[in-house]
């Protein structure tokens, strides 16, 4: 029985207040929470057996609930021994996957109780295709497997993980973390959506080639080879999202490697979205350095803050910016921001006036092109080019 899906039941039966039982799409009992209420003979047969008679799913199954797309009350049959209920089907990307049982009877259920047990129906349907994509090994332990090899535990993880088929022996791993764009740390209803992506993903991919885990801001897949682009995760994705890619490593007990690259990449990509919404970890350029350090711990050039502070200096610090990612050429910098040389120069002599750096020092520009790359991750700085 898996630990997230009995959880699940737990939960929804208590907020409740009401027995319930969830089966399969064969209905077959993977779960089920304590039965403190009415209870009937096919109850606790059901319990016992870990299935459903068949005379009783053949009746049930006449009733409409391999058919219906949301809450559906059964009446009782009482030559069968059977008392009414209220049949939840768990349903994910339209494919039945099982089907949430109340007893309903002392007293009936309500509608704002069927619907309170609707809206949690997404989340037990999430988990039962989780549990089918699971490649031999229990859900709840594929997850913990994941964690494991992405914290260090490396090595047992990976042969836990291969050795239950849920990943390829031999041949190389790359990571890919996807974070939506807003940035911010998912509520419930985000993580759902994340991970129905995620899962999508591994559907179409062939779930013995990709791993995943959902964190508390961002997701994680792990692809065999080249068994995944960057596009097919975006196209299965709910809402927008920026994806992170590391450098692929040879085998899979490497792969927290490639993760903390992707993480970064990620991390870049929705601070800075010039990037482009794919941005890998070998093509960030100074900010593969840049996103190992902590936001806050190095402090910009002092004269830089005078230009931070004021909207009005944008179009400064976008001169100073192309100018010092040119090598200081005037030449490209005009081309490149179709601009006259006297009016680049001009704009040049503010900078050094406003900001008191000498722009003819190599150590002044090295140090104000840094500090605008960090500004950049910070967020206090965006070009109006990349400004949506």
């Amino acid at each position: 029985m898996a630990g997230d899906l009995q959880s699940l039941v737990d939960d929804l039966a208590s907020r409740l207040r009401r027995p319930l039982l969830l089966e399969d799409r064969l209905q077959r009992v993977v779960a089920y929470s304590e039965q403190d209420g009415p209870i009937d003979d096919i109850r606790r047969d059901s319990i016992l057996r870990r299935h459903t008679a068949p005379e009783v799913r053949e009746w049930l199954r006449r009733a409409g609930i391999h058919e219906s797309a949301g809450p559906l009350r059964t009446p009782a049959a009482p030559t069968l021994g059977l008392l009414p209920r209220v049949c939840l089907p768990a349903r994910h990307g339209g494919r039945l996957l099982g089907f949430l049982w109340f007893i309903d009877a002392g007293p009936c259920m309500t509608d704002a109780e069927v619907d309170l047990a609707a809206r949690a129906t997404p989340a037990v349907a999430l988990a039962l295709f989780r549990e089918s994509m699971a490649s031999g090994l229990a859900s709840r332990r594929e997850l913990e497997a994941v964690t494991e090899l992405l914290a260090g535990a490396a090595g047992t993880a990976a042969r836990t993980l291969i050795e239950a088929g849920a990943f390829p022996q031999r041949g190389p791993v790359t990571a890919l973390v996807v974070r939506p764009v807003s940035g911010r740390e998912a509520d419930d209803a985000s993580r759902l959506a994340l991970e129905q992506g995620l899962l999508a993903v591994r559907r179409r991919a062939g779930a013995r080639k990709l791993l995943h885990l959902v964190r508390y801001d961002h997701g994680v897949l792990l692809a065999e080879g080249g068994a995944l682009r960057p596009d097919d995760v975006h196209e299965a994705m709910a809402g927008a999202v920026v994806i992170g890619v590391g450098r692929p490593r040879p085998a899979l007990h490497l792969a927290a490697g490639s993760y903390l690259e992707a993480a970064q990449a990620a991390e870049a990509a929705l601070r800075i979205t010039g990037l482009g919404r794919t941005v890998e970890w070998a093509g960030l350029g100074v900010y593969r350095l840049l996103t190992q350090f902590p936001p806050g711990t190095f402090g910009l050039h002092p004269g830089l803050e005078a230009l931070l502070a004021d909207d009005a200096h944008l179009p400064l610090l976008e001169t100073l910016e192309t100018y010092l990612d040119l090598a200081g050429s005037a030449v490209a910098t005009s081309r490149t921001l179709r601009l006259h040389r006297t009016s680049l120069y001009y704009r040049l002599q503010r900078v050094s006036e406003l900001t008191g750096a000498d722009l003819k020092d190599g150590g002044e520009r090295l140090t104000l092109h840094l500090s605008l790359k960090l500004a950049r991750l910070a967020g206090r700085y965006r070009p109006r080019s990349e400004t949506p």
